[in-house]
């Protein structure tokens, strides 16, 4: 999140902040651990009222802005989402009221901004062809329909949807569909996850027919669509991810100065001292990259892709560190199911797993550079 937001962008982190303590506070959190959707419709319409799915929307389609940069600003309420480990189907909702802007799906986007409908992204696939180049979900013209054939996984919220956003193949393009959920050949099937409030599933298509006019652009003309669709999903996945290390990283100073040993803090302890040192300075470092990429996908810059992918690297790896060092700098009670703290190493891992893992954004960006010089 930036370290220095203006008078609006700190109105909308402190509204965001102070619904989430509220309304999720960590007891809430626990008790939808049992909860099938993980999160109260009544609770994520509410939010939707405070902002949180509409700042990626043009002004004409019903959205709204905060400084006039919708992506930096959204990253503040990811941060939040982070730091509160919030349920709820942020990036997804976010990237399809993304993908709908400007398109003939006006009451789909007035759902999606009031808060009344669900939709989600169906774009990740099962291994071998989980890279993020390696689509192979196949949507193919016939006539005046549009027939998918694959699976999709994982994707969030499915069983809440009333329509996906898919993205698949035809030919060596790319093609995105809305599609109803409750279209004959579309079958879910729920999947365990880490972490207490998300839901996924795996959604089958098997002859899956919609009408030629449920394609967002052309046929297999989506690729640079699916690009920007991508990039913002990475940065909010990054800025959210960033909220729980910062939080993490909170309590386990909080917990050094409160715990003594042997008549001192622990926070007194030189071997310990360097250790925070070090978790602080991946955080600060987390907290740079997700800023840079914001502004970058943002703003549209030429490298934008390449800082995208690099935060979502940096922060899978380096956060997965400093959780495992607060929950070793903890002791005993670090790894209980009892203590805050799991709560944010879920959250975290989770972030680091979905689109892509830091392996996969090495690659990608070695190859987006690769492409550059070429064209060069």
């Amino acid at each position: 999140m930036l370290l220095e937001l203006s008078s609006e962008q700190e109105f909308f982190q402190k509204t965001t902040a102070r619904f989430l303590e509220d309304h999720v506070p960590v007891a809430e959190l626990r008790r939808l651990r049992d909860d099938p959707t993980g999160f109260k419709r009544d609770y994520w319409r509410r939010g939707a009222e405070l902002g949180w799915t509409s700042l990626l929307v043009p002004e004409e389609d019903g959205g709204v802005s905060v400084s006039g940069r919708g992506l930096v600003d959204l990253t503040v309420a990811a941060h939040e989402f982070g730091r509160h480990a919030a349920p709820g189907p942020f990036v997804s909702s976010n990237v399809v009221a993304l993908a709908l802007s400007g398109s003939a799906h006006k009451e789909l986007i007035a759902g999606l901004l009031d808060g009344s409908e669900i939709a989600t992204w169906c774009f990740s696939e099962a291994p071998p062809h989980d890279e993020l180049r390696e689509l192979s979900f196949s949507i193919e013209r016939d006539g005046e329909q549009l027939v998918l054939n694959g699976l999709k996984r994982p994707v969030e919220s499915a069983d809440q949807a009333s329509q996906f956003l898919v993205t698949g193949r035809s030919g060596g393009g790319l093609t995105q569909v809305i599609v109803p959920a409750g279209t004959p050949g579309i079958t879910l099937t729920p999947m365990t996850g880490v972490d207490l409030t998300r839901r996924f599933s795996a959604v089958r298509f098997e002859q899956v027919r919609v009408p030629l006019s449920a394609a967002l652009g052309g046929i297999g003309d989506a690729a640079v669509a699916v690009e920007k669709q991508l990039q913002h999903a990475l940065v909010l996945l990054a800025a959210e991810a960033v909220g729980a290390m910062q939080a993490a990283f909170d309590m386990t100073v909080e917990w050094a100065f409160d715990r003594y040993s042997f008549g001192r803090p622990l926070a007194s302890y030189q071997a310990l001292k360097h250790r925070y040192a070090q978790m602080a300075t991946w955080l600060q470092a987390s907290h740079a990259i997700s800023d840079a990429a914001a502004r970058a996908v943002n703003d549209g810059a030429p490298d934008a892709g390449e800082l995208a992918s690099a935060a979502k690297a940096y922060v899978g790896e380096y956060g997965s560190e400093l959780l495992q060092e607060c929950v070793q700098l903890h002791g005993g009670i670090g790894v209980t199911y009892e203590h805050d703290l799991h709560l944010f190493l879920r959250r975290v891992t989770l972030a680091r797993a979905l689109f892509g893992t830091p392996d996969a954004h090495r690659r990608r960006i070695a190859r987006l550079i690769a492409q550059k010089e070429a064209a060069a």
